[in-house]
């Protein structure tokens, strides 16, 4: 009979950790039923819940907490790094001589890669562990819906079979992983499906190509349909071309699942670094990262959406709040958080340590996400860091939350922590041109996203006064500072898919991405509403900008506003707000101008380069301060203050 290996991160639990270190584990969505469904079968543990035997004990405590009596074989838990095959060798040794088929079952390809070494059978996700067992593969399915048909009638058929969705295209399209036996329930419930080959040690991704496509002149007197679908598998072949080129040599491969929203859907093997490649002419954030996630189709956020519509009129600012946020969200306030982390002063007062860089695989990254989280811990918030994985490094998100009795929500509001230096130009020691090393190379994202987290920091320091002078708001509010948005907004998916899981009520999510870059002229603030999701999350959005919008004359009243909503919104898609969009929430992403190119952009010319700096002329703290307040005038008053 098989021995069943099972990762934690992700693939059984969502995790967090509280301030002292203790650890919840959250349960998967189907997880428990999967588990229960080899109640007879041999199960063990493959994780790596950090260094030290402290961390191993609060690992099993929180195990049993949440899984009690399923993983009762103490010589089957495995704890440890899963960067080689060695920890996978040992669990094989330790099922036994007399053990049947060894089978790992883990959402990482890298990790899946070194069980097969091992000679363990793998699977993607548990809801795929009895194919495993029986060595049936697991494919990349398009799945199509007819006019007739709707996404909660394929929910219905899929939380029922081995389908997994990665990514919701539209009502009419969702990218899943599937069996045979999952694809034929899908086809007898009126469905179609397309297979593009097996997941194997594979992930999934959306890569946006924003060159021009020139559809043939022939197709001119066909419908607008057709030429919409013709446009978009040109564009599909185009990006598809590019990206196999540029990972093409020693590489291993990359393959096409099909047209994507502006862009195409690939697998790729595991250690394929996808996220390196830039399209020429690509906005920002045109890489996205798909997450496998039995409960994408249910879009929890929905309900709210519908009610913030209809319901919610929150009129003007109060005046106690302004105030409140001009004296705490100010320039020389978010020039010092910047500085912190973007290497111009010391992270930590009285510690001469600099940030080199905040690169998800660099080592200064947990250094920040500990000065952050230590720094919200000191303002009287409940602190849990969210972890996830990402090749191979253990990452955080870092939440901070202030809970408001009888509230019936909470207020997001949001950054990303992590930085990167991709675009910048490196040279050997020979002075030749040679690729970003993010282990060697500065990235210190004064403005992406050091400005946004600044922001946060300064919000969550101007709600923490406010309470401590007798305020209080009606609503939660929460600070979360997202991990690997550089990295096809990797933090924000895992963060978003765990807030789901756990049936959290989220009023909004504001988020800030890139707020200090200006090259002077028109002081412009970009508000971005749009989104690809069809259903209640697009007017409720609009309408999470109408409230930033209106806060802004009473903290930034030289400043422009531009909204842009709808799916032709150039950053759909391309900041964490659209982790929660995907979900059905309200969500906005509010920054400098740089994202709109319907004229010249006036944000930073440092993007993604080494001279993203605090000292940049391009960085304006004053700037910054402004697009700053007004969110935090925004979040309060939608928080009830």
């Amino acid at each position: 009979m098989s021995v069943l290996f099972f990762d934690i991160g992700a693939t059984l639990a969502d995790v967090s950790v509280a301030a002292d270190g203790s650890l919840t584990f959250h349960p998967r969505p189907r997880v428990v039923e999967v588990l229960d469904s080899f109640a007879q079968v041999r199960k063990g543990i493959i994780s790596n819940p950090g260094p030290g035997a402290t961390a191993r004990e609060n690992a099993a405590a929180a195990l049993e907490a949440a899984f009690g009596g399923r993983f009762s074989d103490e010589a089957l838990v495995h704890w440890g790094a899963k960067d080689r095959r060695g920890i996978f060798d040992g669990a094989v040794t330790s099922a036994g001589p007399g053990a049947g088929d060894c089978v790992f079952v883990g959402e990482d390809p890298d990790e899946r890669v070194f069980a097969r070494e091992a000679g363990m059978r793998t699977a993607a996700h548990p809801v795929f562990t009895l194919a495993a067992v029986e060595g049936r593969p697991v494919f990349w399915a398009r799945i199509e819906a007819p006019d007739d048909r709707s996404p909660a009638e394929l929910e219905a058929v899929a939380k029922l079979d081995e389908v997994v969705p990665v990514h919701v295209a539209s009502d009419r399209l969702v990218l899943a992983m599937a069996t045979a036996r999952g694809v034929r329930a899908v086809e007898q419930s009126g469905f179609t499906a397309d297979l593009r080959g097996q997941v194997g040690e594979t992930s999934a991704f959306l890569v946006r190509d924003d060159r021009p496509v020139a559809v043939p002149v022939a197709f001119a007197q066909a419908s607008a349909a057709f030429r919409a679908t013709a446009e978009a598998t040109m564009r599909a072949a185009a990006a598809f071309a590019f990206v196999s080129a540029e990972l093409s040599g020693s590489r291993p491969p990359v393959s096409s699942l099909g047209p994507g929203p502006g862009g195409v859907y690939i697998a790729a093997a595991a250690g394929v670094p996808v996220e390196d490649v830039h399209i020429p002419g690509a906005r920002p954030g045109h890489i996205e990262r798909l997450l496998p996630d039995p409960a994408l189709l249910s879009r929890p956020g929905q309900a709210r959406a519908e009610r913030f519509v209809t319901a919610f009129a929150p009129g003007a600012p109060s005046q106690e709040t302004v105030d409140a946020v001009r004296a705490a969200v100010t320039p020389p306030a978010l020039r010092a958080h910047v500085a912190r982390i973007s290497g111009a002063g010391p992270l930590v007062d009285g510690d001469p340590l600099t940030v080199r860089s905040r690169d998800a695989s660099s080592a200064d990254n947990e250094r920040v996400v500990d000065a952050l989280a230590g720094r919200l811990h000191e303002l009287g918030l409940e602190v849990r860091r969210h972890e996830f994985t990402w090749r191979g490094h253990r990452l955080s998100n870092v939440e901070a939350e202030l809970a408001a009795e009888a509230s019936d929500a909470v207020v997001l509001v949001t950054a990303h922590l992590d930085s990167t230096g991709a675009e910048g130009e490196f040279f050997d020691s020979a002075g030749r041109s040679r690729p970003y090393d993010p282990a060697v190379d500065p990235a210190p994202g004064a403005d992406d996203d050091g400005s946004g987290t600044a922001a946060v920091m300064a919000t969550a320091e101007c709600l923490s006064s406010m309470v401590a002078s007798g305020r209080t708001p009606a609503r939660s509010v929460r600070f979360v500072l997202f991990n690997a948005e550089e990295q096809g907004l990797v933090g924000s998916k895992a963060y978003a898919r765990a807030a789901a899981a756990a049936g959290d009520a989220i009023a909004g999510v504001l988020q800030m991405d890139m707020i200090a870059g200006f090259q002077g002229g028109t002081r412009t603030m970009e508000i971005h509403a749009g989104s690809v999701v069809p259903g209640p999350v697009a007017g409720a959005s609009d309408a999470l900008a109408d409230l930033v919008a209106q806060a802004g004359p009473a903290v930034a009243p030289d400043f422009t506003v531009q909204q842009l909503t709808g799916a032709a919104d150039p950053a759909v898609g391309r900041s964490d707000h659209a982790s929660f969009h995907e979900r059905g929430w309200a969500a906005v992403a509010v920054s400098e101008n740089f994202f709109d190119d319907t004229g010249p952009a006036t944000g930073t010319r440092q993007y993604h380069r080494p001279g993203d700096t605090l000292l940049d002329r391009d960085h304006d703290t004053d700037y910054a301060a402004s697009i700053a307040r007004t969110v935090a005038v925004a979040a309060l008053t939608l928080a009830g203050l």
